[in-house]
């Protein structure tokens, strides 16, 4: 049994760190280190208590996945996440089936694109369990103040897992987490839930890089398989998980009305298949509106940048209540 969670970010640190240490020397490609369990089911925050991994005893209908750099997590991650549940919770009542939905906060320790700095992957995820108590306190507001929401009987019904992962494509990850036993419940425990459906909460951006041939190796015409190389990589993907990106309208990524047409391209049938996808594809990916116009721009970029000048009413802007503890008392992004 692993020791009792400590409560000061310190030491926190100090525990993702051997978490971190014996992830890394076990050669797995993803692994859950722990869960925070629903707030229903607990008397205090997980900064208190002891992190452990808390598999599902039945098989979750929904799997949402939310797959970033945490660097650090910020208010834009926690309106990704907290609009899926409603979303999915809501549906999943509606239908009558077990399961539920559970959140996966997953880190890469071996992203494609970017260098673990400035906050090391051990400072990340002892944000990022703060953050998971922030992310299921906003579902508990949601909830009670949207009246077509699941039932107020049940808010924080659902469990938010911290993972690690060193492959870096959305495609291998999903592949993992379908084969690892960890969200397959109980033998005749399934209550109706034939298999899991992951999504996987994006970006524009990073819908954009999914869709990008370099990612994938180039088409070889001398190839037996009548499938492209992103086909053989997506094909499988698309059959078990969804996309839901979540727009990103500022100047560098365009208006919201330019998004939603790249969008619709995708389906069309010079969109995706003229990159060596399908087009079929186009039917697995739900745009979902972001910040409103006039508000502030939300980033860890920015976030960085305030708690570098220790501008901490900015910082709030950017970041959760827990995550913004953790940066004060750790100092992070300072230098």
């Amino acid at each position: 049994m692993p020791p009792p969670f400590p409560a000061t970010a310190h030491s926190a640190t100090d525990f993702f760190s051997r978490a971190l240490s014996s992830f890394q020397s076990s050669r797995s490609k993803l692994q859950i280190i722990c869960t925070a369990p629903p707030r229903l089911h607990r008397r205090d925050g997980p900064d208190h208590g002891t992190p452990t991994p808390l598999p599902p005893s039945v098989p979750p209908r929904t799997l949402i996945v939310l797959d970033s750099s945490f660097n650090p997590p910020t208010r834009a991650h926690l309106r990704m996440a907290t609009s899926a549940i409603c979303d999915f919770e809501h549906r999943d009542s509606e239908g009558g089936v077990g399961g539920g939905v559970r959140l996966l906060l997953l880190l890469s320790v071996n992203n494609a694109d970017k260098s673990p700095k400035p906050a090391a992957f051990d400072q990340r995820l002892a944000m990022m369990w703060a953050f998971a108590s922030d992310v299921q306190h906003s579902v508990d507001v949601a909830e009670g103040e949207g009246a077509s929401r699941v039932s107020k009987s049940s808010p924080g019904a659902f469990s938010v897992d911290l993972g690690l992962a060193t492959v870096p494509y959305f495609h291998d990850k999903s592949a993992v987490l379908a084969s690892t036993g960890f969200y397959h419940g109980q033998p005749d425990t399934n209550h109706g839930v034939d298999k899991t459906e992951q999504v996987f909460l994006v970006g524009y951006d990073t819908l954009i890089r999914i869709f990008n041939p370099k990612y994938y190796g180039p088409l070889d015409p001398a190839a037996r398989s009548e499938m492209t190389p992103m086909q053989e990589a997506l094909g499988p993907f698309f059959e078990r998980a969804k996309l839901r990106m979540t727009m990103r309208a500022d100047d560098e990524w365009g208006g919201a009305a330019e998004q939603a047409a790249y969008l619709e391209t995708l389906s069309q049938a010079d969109g995706l298949s003229s990159v060596g996808g399908s087009k079929e594809w186009g039917r697995r990916i739900k745009m979902v509106e972001g910040r409103k116009a006039g508000a502030d721009v939300i980033s860890s970029t920015y976030a960085r940048a305030a708690a570098q000048a220790q501008d901490w009413d900015r910082l709030s802007v950017m970041v959760t209540p827990g995550v913004r503890r953790r940066i004060e008392q750790e100092g992070l992004y300072s230098q």
